[in-house]
């Protein structure tokens, strides 16, 4: 008999995520009996996708992988209190639903972003008796207070210790690189419950490109360094315009293309009209199965972070995407994400926040 997974998340396909539908189908590859729950799709613009309607409930089947989604407050802005409400509500409605709609699992795979994930698997673990794998992609409460998301300290504080009360109650936590188990294993966690497990990218949809340039790319008389995935504050990315605006004097040819969305889109848009940089360019999102295409197109690939103790400890999932593409990445993330490339040889390290690096 198959063993019963509950892959529990918030976000997931349509959505930008590295670890949704590529991970859920390889599972039920390999044998599995695979529900993921998750919300309608939201992140990250904060409104429900176009051919999805909000209800109580919405079953279906994505490439052999069985997706239940519930209601959620769509929300992704720069309010603190609009983010809590989306965390909270989604958090609220996979309880119920792991309570008392879905069969009982063998296994509970928690995603982490949010926290409030990780609340709702441990108390479904301890009302249904089933093990829970908790999967940390980003370190709370560092993460909050290194984006300037939340700069309460009490609040940060009752944030640190609920997630400590959560890495006590799950049975097995994930990390996605060394720094990350350092960190967690200075809070106590035991050792024995982390694994260190990289992330990976669909390599088959990445690769599987049709070579022709997208629309609104920049055409190869220029030099296309492009920056792909999420514009939020974590990224620092008015560091990378501060350097468009040095090398628009320096190189003509040289073009910087911003390709995804983000709570800064606006922002960045409205300061690149301002100061006139002609050497940048914006594109909206696009589906996992389109941006092979876009990142096949570029002449380099950027990764960016602020630069912060919590950033050395990262990797973040675009760079397995990067590398799988065989284009040279610059990567503005010291720390774990540096080694990586030092180690591998796919590209050159630029210093955060740095914009003469």
């Amino acid at each position: 008999m198959a063993v019963r997974v509950l892959l529990l998340t918030q976000w997931f396909d349509p959505e930008p995520t590295f670890k949704g539908l590529v991970f859920a189908r390889e599972l039920v590859k390999q044998g599995f009996d695979v529900e993921v729950v998750t919300g309608f799709p939201n992140y990250p613009g904060g409104k429900i996708y176009p051919g999805f309607k909000m209800r109580l409930i919405q079953k279906e089947v994505i490439d052999g992988v069985k997706v239940t989604r519930l209601p959620l407050y769509p929300s992704h802005g720069q309010s603190g209190l609009g983010r809590v409400a989306n965390y909270i509500s989604f958090a609220a409605t996979s309880l119920f639903y792991g309570l008392f709609g879905a069969k009982r699992p063998d296994v509970i795979y928690a995603y982490h972003p949010p926290l409030t994930v990780g609340i709702a698997a441990v108390f479904i673990r301890f009302f249904r008796r089933v093990p829970v794998v908790y999967d940390i992609q980003d370190m709370w409460p560092d993460t909050l207070r290194a984006t300037g998301m939340f700069s309460n300290e009490k609040a940060l504080n009752v944030v640190s210790k609920v997630c400590d009360w959560v890495y006590r109650h799950v049975d097995q936590v994930v990390v996605l690189s060394p720094g990350f188990k350092r960190l967690l294993i200075e809070r106590d966690v035991p050792e024995k419950k982390i694994e260190v497990i990289y992330n990976w990218c669909a390599e088959d949809q990445i690769t599987a490109s049709t070579h022709q340039v997208p629309d609104g790319f920049p055409d190869a008389s220029r030099f296309r360094v492009l920056f792909a995935g999420n514009m939020g504050k974590a990224q620092a990315l008015d560091s990378v315009l501060d350097a468009a605006k040095i090398l628009q004097l320096r190189d003509k040819a040289m073009v910087f293309v911003f390709l995804g969305g983000g709570v800064e889109v606006k922002r960045l848009e409205q300061r690149v009209s301002d100061e006139g940089l002609n050497n940048v360019v914006f594109l909206p999102a696009v589906s996992m199965a389109q941006v092979g295409n876009y990142l096949s197109s570029a002449d380099a690939l950027l990764v960016h972070l602020k630069k912060d103790p919590l950033f050395t400890i990262t990797i973040p999932s675009k760079t397995q995407a990067y590398m799988a593409v065989g284009k040279p990445l610059l990567m503005g993330v010291d720390g774990d994400a540096a080694d990586l490339v030092n180690q591998s040889g796919c590209g050159h390290i630029a210093q955060s926040q740095d914009p003469d690096s």
